[in-house]
């Protein structure tokens, strides 16, 4: 029999791997479903790619790569023997249980025992062969499979070792010495004391000096002046400033010469009006709360109805999700996106088109993650309704766990990669920008968030106008606190909170503002001053006022409710507030105008380039034989970095040394000519002759992409229309609007209207307070623009995104969505009949629009 195993497994054996070093393997979850080990029909680990599948999936790899051994494993989950007194008898596992699997939570651990069975299992014939079989197998199959069994999960490969673990506690923590010097830092504006370096900042721990780190090759970048300030002053211990968070923060010693842990970091942070690391506890759904119970209890209990007898929903559409630690963020914007059709259409309604042509590794393909999520959502395979015969009932109502998604949706992000607790905001700004990076087709369900904001900038000297255009996702509103309707019953608890808190007496009972909605949107709508404001009328600055109306009404309406801020103290506050926001709303009268009569434009002029006094003598003559610094070339070039790339790093960066043309390197280096020869500007790129044609300085606004760009895309096979179209959307920069061509690709002239710039959503007073070029489009510009879906101003709430807690940082979120005429929450992995929605206690509200008939 061996040698039949050893004969039969031959013509296999090179497509058997053994897992290395650096081998993701994905032994807990399908790649296209939830499916598991412990589902009914296991999983199919590819032996060559160490991919899961389920048994309605590995045919399909099968078929698209040839690869016949799989490893099948499947987890047996018993209801343990019980013995004469009615209890269960206690077994040990004797080896039985081998998966690197979590154990569910679902069965009681002392009434239930696991098994675990693994098999190779041969395509096309599905031919079984039980493990462990090391006398009958070929020695490189048993150690491959020895070595994929002992392996550890992907996602717990993914997972950061804790710091904590090999970091330890600084020597210096218990007894530092701090200066009673009166140093306070503030919230912002922070800089290195002795250079102009707003990065890479660290507070020395002892005297309060904020001073600059040294430069790293990572792109971190400083003149080393914290280090100095140590060898003058003995003072060990500084931390970096922008790593403190209510988890701790980085710290080092440099005495000891490492990072270090410092568990007084509280304390010394106080020591300087730092209050970011207020006391927490964490939760058993794994997501943080408030030790300052008193006012955030009443929170907590309305929003997700506690007290209440809700009735579980099941099936279509009712499925919750599974808590990965701190993901409720995730959960509730996901669980919002796939109860809206464009999404459900974009990816369940082309699930099987997504799945076959999904790439060899589909854990890397968002389409294809985001089509399992959808489909693990609105199956219903994954939400059933008790059974009595089963052997327990919580396990009906288990939920998804979308590991895959996060962890792509995340890579890279400094934010979302991280198990911390995030803004549901951003994360859902992050997730349409993923959407409208990866739609590549014409359809694309992002379109329905997508509206036109018109910005209305008047000069307040000259009275003349300019009028702009811009992409956007997302309404932010602010709150008003001084629009609250019990006013008086605020000041009072504000009066006996200042005296309890002198008294050393505990606090009132809070009071919570309420706002009319009304006058949220009243301040959205009114005059805001145009800071730094430059009037191409008087060709100087003067004072601005800007206005911002709809361009066009979005088929779903995203209002953010602006109840965060930042308070002296750093701790970033979360206001306590009800908005009484209605279940129909009308904004036409916001509907957006356009030129008046009457109205006289500000001239298209752009301000003059101002250049540093240090500059400008020698300005004319580096443009013929620029000066620049060999020293540095040489030293960019040892790094590996091709030489004309070196030379224009240190050029760009006005020869400010390696550090600065380092980080010039790093975010360049993926552009199509980083490493052709440094080409000098004219001097009308500069501005330097403009005086000539416009008045004082000033050049006329000229969006038309210069023609090396324009030269390098078409020179890659790209039409020159649609590489303007791409350089004009993207302000010229050349790696996005690579991008943008391919994500929009070339359409008839009758199709232009539907052209979309790839704007990324930013977060503004309409969602974004920095207006950039890219998404600017002008009123007249009917050839092309972004594909907008316009109509009525009229619309019906539909979904509510609501958050417990004082900040993002921490605390929970629940949704609340309207379906099939009644409201249903979710929380987590439990989804429920709605009793209240709270429906003025929410953070993101969401809105369809009503039918014009």
């Amino acid at each position: 029999m061996a040698t039949d195993l050893g004969e039969m497994l031959v013509p296999y054996m090179p497509t058997v791997r053994v897992p290395k070093t650096g081998d993701r393997v994905f032994k807990s979850e399908c790649s296209f479903s939830f499916d598991s080990p412990e589902s009914e029909g296991g999983l199919y680990v590819c032996m060559n790619t160490f991919l899961g599948f389920g048994r309605e999936h590995v045919e399909r790899h099968y078929r698209k790569t040839g690869q016949s051994v799989y490893m099948h494993l499947k987890r047996h989950v018993k209801e343990k023997a019980t013995g004469a007194a009615g209890g269960a008898i206690p077994r040990r596992r004797n080896g039985k249980v081998f998966l690197d699997l979590e154990l569910n939570r679902d069965f009681n651990g002392e009434d239930y025992e696991y098994e675990d069975e693994a098999k190779l299992v041969i395509f096309p014939d599905h031919f079984e062969i039980p493990l462990p079989n090391i006398e009958e197998l070929p020695a490189l199959v048993t150690i491959a499979c020895d070595a994929l069994l002992n392996a550890p999960s992907a996602y717990k490969k993914q997972e950061p070792e804790s710091w904590e673990e090999e970091i330890q506690v600084s020597r210096h923590a218990r007894s530092l010495r701090q200066l009673d010097n009166g140093v306070r830092i503030p919230p912002s504006g922070w800089k290195c004391q002795k250079c102009e370096m707003r990065e890479n900042l660290w507070l020395n721990l002892t005297d309060g000096a904020m001073l600059c780190g040294k430069w790293f090759f990572d792109g971190s970048g400083g003149n080393g002046h914290a280090l100095d300030h140590y060898k003058e002053t003995k003072h060990p211990l500084a931390v970096k400033l922008d790593t403190i968070t209510p988890d701790g923060a980085d710290v080092y010693s440099f005495e000891e010469e490492e990072a270090v842990l410092d568990p007084h970091i509280s304390e010394h942070l106080s020591h300087f009006g730092i209050d970011m690391l207020q006391m927490q506890k964490k939760t058993e759904n794994g997501h943080h709360t408030d030790n300052n119970a008193r006012p955030r209890v009443s929170e907590w209990e309305v929003i997700q109805e506690s007290g209440m007898k809700l009735k579980a929903v099941y099936g279509s559409g009712y499925t919750g999700i599974k808590n990965l630690g701190n993901s409720c963020y995730l959960s509730t914007v996901l669980q919002v996106l796939f109860s809206i059709p464009d999404f459900q259409r974009m990816y369940v309604g082309n699930l099987q088109r997504i799945f076959d042509y999904s790439p060899l590794d589909p854990t890397q393909d968002f389409a294809t993650q985001m089509a399992k999520v959808g489909h693990g959502l609105l199956s219903g395979q994954y939400s059933k309704p008790p059974v009595k015969s089963e052997l327990i009932e919580q396990q009906q109502q288990k939920g998804i766990s979308p590991r895959m998604l996060k962890a792509l949706v995340a890579r890279g992000h400094p934010e979302f990669s991280s198990n911390r607790q995030q803004d549901a905001q951003e994360f859902f700004l992050h997730m349409i920008n993923l959407v409208e990076r990866n739609s590549t087709s014409s359809e694309n369900p992002s379109d329905a968030f997508r509206f036109l904001v018109e910005e209305r900038v008047q000069c307040c000297q000259t009275r003349q106008v300019r009028y702009t255009q811009r992409v956007d996702y997302c309404i932010q509103l602010p709150a008003p606190i001084e629009a609250a309707t019990n006013r008086e019953e605020l000041l009072a608890y504000e009066c006996k909170r200042r005296e309890a808190e002198e008294n050393m007496r505990p606090p009132p009972e809070p009071v919570r503002a309420r706002i009319p909605f009304t006058a949220c949107l009243q301040a959205f709508t009114e005059p805001e001053n145009v800071p730094d404001f430059w009037s191409s009328a008087l060709q100087a600055k003067s004072a601005g006022v800007k206005t911002s109306r709809f361009a066009s009404f979005p088929e779903y309406l995203v209002l953010q409710i602006k109840k965060f801020t930042f308070g002296v103290d750093w701790v970033p506050k979360k206001l306590d507030l009800g908005i009484d926001v209605p279940d129909f709303l009308d904004l036409s009268r916001l509907r957006a105008t356009g030129l008046q009569s009457g109205e006289e434009e500000l001239p298209d002029l752009m301000p003059p380039i101002v250049l540093p006094e240090d500059m400008r003598d020698s300005s004319m003559s580096s443009l013929d034989s620029p000066e620049i610094d060999e020293a540095a070339v040489m030293q960019l070039a040892e790094m590996g970095f091709p030489l004309e790339a070196c030379r224009k790093a240190v050029y760009y960066t006005g020869n400010m040394g390696p550090e600065m043309a380092f980080n010039w390197i790093i975010a360049h280096m993926e552009e199509p000519d980083f490493s052709e020869p440094l080409m000098l500007p004219s001097m009308l790129d500069l501005g330097l002759s403009s005086s000539a044609d416009s008045p004082m300085g000033a050049t006329p606004l000229d969006n038309s992409p210069p023609e090396e760009s324009i030269a390098i895309l078409t020179s890659m096979g790209f039409p020159r229309t649609h590489t303007i179209q791409a350089l004009k959307a993207t302000n010229n920069n050349l790696e996005r609007a690579l991008d943008w061509i391919f994500t929009h690709p070339e359409e008839e002239e009758s199709d232009a209207l539907s052209n979309m710039a790839d704007t990324e959503p930013n977060d503004n007073a309409f969602s974004n307070a920095n207006s950039h070029s890219d998404s600017t489009l002008s009123p007249d510009r009917d050839t092309s623009g972004p594909r907008v879906k316009d109509g009525p101003g009229r619309y019906e709430l539909f979904a509510i995104i609501s958050h417990m807690g004082a900040s993002t940082m921490s605390g929970h979120y629940v949704c609340h969505i309207k379906k099939e005429g009644r409201w249903v929450i979710y929380n987590d992995h439990k989804v429920c009949l709605s009793e209240r929605p709270p429906k003025d206690l929410g953070y993101i509200y969401f809105y369809h629009r009503l039918s014009s008939s």
